[in-house]
């Protein structure tokens, strides 16, 4: 472990732990909505994945952890954890998003771009597609028993198409239009056919898949 890694675990804890307080103290009037800022919010640690030297550390000491973490505050945890936060919504989704970055830094650390690829999609994607669907959703469908809305996985589609495009930029790769446009509407169809929180793992993972696949044409 070197002293990147440690300065990488110290900026993912503490600002996932600034994000949490502001969550629960902050905006714990508006649980949904909380839980939507974390949601969002908690993607940026895509920016601090250049900081991470060792696979192992970010995989196992920055992304694991909350595996576990955040099942125990959600609804079927044990302890039965009373947080507004968790447990508006899908009570697992935090979980996938774990699981989607731990899997991603396991396999893709020496190419962070992807990780943040996966990431973007299930953070900003798939978050803003649940806040505005459910402000502004008035055209809904329902295909394999969960509730969405045109307008949330249009603003899904568009806001992914520019998240994607900050985040190729801020790794130094390079940007292909057609690629983005492809890889948001997948994952904004997955995205909207997958029910119960499922879509955090369906939406980053077909994001990545679409974008690789893409690449190798």
């Amino acid at each position: 472990m070197t002293i990147n890694d440690l300065m990488g675990l110290a900026f993912v804890y503490l600002y996932v732990v600034i994000l949490i307080i502001i969550s629960e103290k902050v905006l714990n009037k508006y649980p949904r909505f909380s839980r939507k800022f974390l949601h969002i919010m908690v993607g940026n640690v895509l920016f601090i994945l250049p900081i991470f030297d060792t696979a192992w550390v970010m995989t196992f000491l920055a992304a694991a952890p909350f595996i576990p973490l955040t099942f125990l505050m959600s609804p079927h945890s044990p302890l039965h954890i009373k947080d507004k936060i968790s447990t508006s919504g899908h009570g697992l989704g935090l979980v996938y998003y774990a699981i989607s970055w731990t899997i991603l830094a396991f396999f893709f650390f020496d190419q962070q771009w992807v990780i943040a690829v996966g990431i973007a999609a299930m953070s900003y994607g798939d978050g803003v597609a649940s806040l505005i669907g459910e402000r502004y959703g008035k055209t809904k469908y329902n295909i394999f028993g969960d509730e969405k809305s045109i307008e949330g996985s249009l603003a899904m589609f568009f806001v992914l198409i520019i998240t994607l495009g900050i985040v190729l930029t801020y790794y130094s790769i390079p940007i292909n239009p057609l690629i983005l446009i492809v890889v948001a509407l997948v994952a904004t169809i997955f995205e909207g056919i997958t029910p119960k929180g499922l879509d955090n793992l369906t939406a980053c993972f077909s994001a990545v898949g679409s974008y690789l696949l893409l690449n190798m044409l």
